[in-house]
Formats: C-alpha cells, structure tokens, sequence
C-alpha cells in the first residue's frame, strides 16, 4: 500500500498514540505531583550539573519558547533554578534544586511502573523497538520542514 492510501496520517496516529500514553504516565506521577512532561525535564537534568535552555530543547526536541514556557512551573514550585550562565551571560543555565532532586526520586518508581505496564501491554520487544523507532524520528533530520 502506497502511503497515500493509508487511512489515517502518521502524525495524526502518532498523536493519539502519545495522547493514550501521557495519560498514563501522568496517572502514574500524580502521587509526585509532576506531569509526564515535567518528569522528563527532571530526567534530563538529573544526570549532569545542568543544561542551558538551548541545550535543553534541543535534547528534548522542544523549541526555546517552548521549553522556557515548560520550566516556569518547574522553576515556580521550586524544583528547578534558572541563572545567567558564567561563561555566557546570554545564556540561561537550568539546574536542579534539592527539592527537584527529591522529587525526581520520588516519581522514578512511579515512572518505571508505567514504563513496565507499557512493556506488559504491547510486549517489551514491541515496546523497545517502537521507543528505538520514535527516538530515530525524532533525530531525523530529513523531517523537518526546509
């Protein structure tokens, strides 16, 4: 079948796909009182001594405003510092506080729960070869509009 005879877009797949799953890692992190897309950022900061802003889009696959606008609760609850970078002070280096650290350890367990119910659900052979795949679309770099 020609891709143009498939009956629903693939964005418009992928989206609800996604939509399905954030609800059930945003269940599952409701006890840590983070959503799925807070908890990523966390993740993501979690294993260094910080990102900038610009760093941090990029591995999140986000654009600038985009991220800045998903930092501000974080920065608002206390989970996460936002300062001048000494070695460039246009840019905004993003950090954890302790309380994001403690937060992000709270909701680890909670993450891995959802992660292994996803596992259950399509098989883990599935499961992982569908994350390789998505994370291969979100590298491609042919995808992206000229």
């Amino acid at each position: 079948m020609e891709p143009s005879e498939t009956p629903e877009c693939y964005a418009t797949a992928l989206r609800k796909a996604s939509r399905r799953l954030t609800v059930l890692y945003d269940d599952a992190l409701e006890p840590a009182g983070l959503r799925s897309t807070q908890y990523a950022i966390l993740r993501q900061l979690a294993h260094g001594e910080g990102l900038t802003i610009n760093e941090l889009a990029r591995a999140l696959v986000l654009d600038r405003s985009g991220a800045g606008h998903s930092l501000r609760p974080l920065e608002r609850d206390g989970l996460i510092r936002l300062e001048k970078s000494a070695a460039d002070r246009r840019s905004v280096l993003v950090t954890l506080t302790d309380e994001g650290r403690r937060r992000y350890e709270r909701a680890t367990p909670l993450w891995r729960s959802a992660q292994h119910q996803v596992a259950t659900a399509l098989g883990a052979p599935v499961a992982d070869g569908l994350r390789t795949q998505l994370l291969d679309i979100a590298q491609d770099d042919r995808l992206t509009t000229p």
